[in-house]
């Protein structure tokens, strides 16, 4: 139960603001400096703020925090005010929908990580490195 009253909690609530997932980003800036990947800029203006961005590629990379955009394997449900959070996470994972599909039609790929991904830096760091130095493709030879 909490102590205050719902009208005061929302006051409360408020006045806080949010610092992005700072250290999930942090955390990316880690490992792409680790792996030697460089050519990415951040807090750039594109539709959806990505994260990062590799313009040279077009490539638009967002870290998903795993509560606030309902992963599937480490969302947990809240106990309380079910209707509240849950229209949230709707609403949250709609806008990423749109965003993606807002960045596509512009001519960007779009990529997001999984917040738990980072848990495992080696994986993810194949991941990226796979992304942003694709394998040479075989062309048509006639010989």
């Amino acid at each position: 139960m909490d102590v205050f009253s719902r009208r005061k909690r929302s006051q409360i609530m408020s006045r806080i603001r949010s610092q992005g997932n700072a250290t999930t980003e942090l955390r990316l800036i880690e490992l792409l400096r680790a792996i030697g990947i460089t050519g990415w800029r951040r807090n750039q203006k594109l539709p959806g703020k990505p994260d990062f961005i590799f313009r040279a590629r077009h490539i638009a990379l967002f870290v998903d925090g795993c509560f606030w955009h309902g992963c599937p394997r480490c969302y947990r449900r809240p106990h309380s005010n079910l209707a509240y959070w849950d229209a949230k996470i709707r609403g949250n994972r709609k806008r990423d929908r749109k965003v993606t599909k807002t960045l596509k039609r512009l001519g960007w790929r779009v990529v997001r990580i999984w917040a738990h991904e980072l848990k495992a830096p080696k994986r993810c760091a194949r991941r990226l490195l796979a992304l942003l130095n694709p394998e040479p493709t075989i062309r048509d030879c006639t010989h």
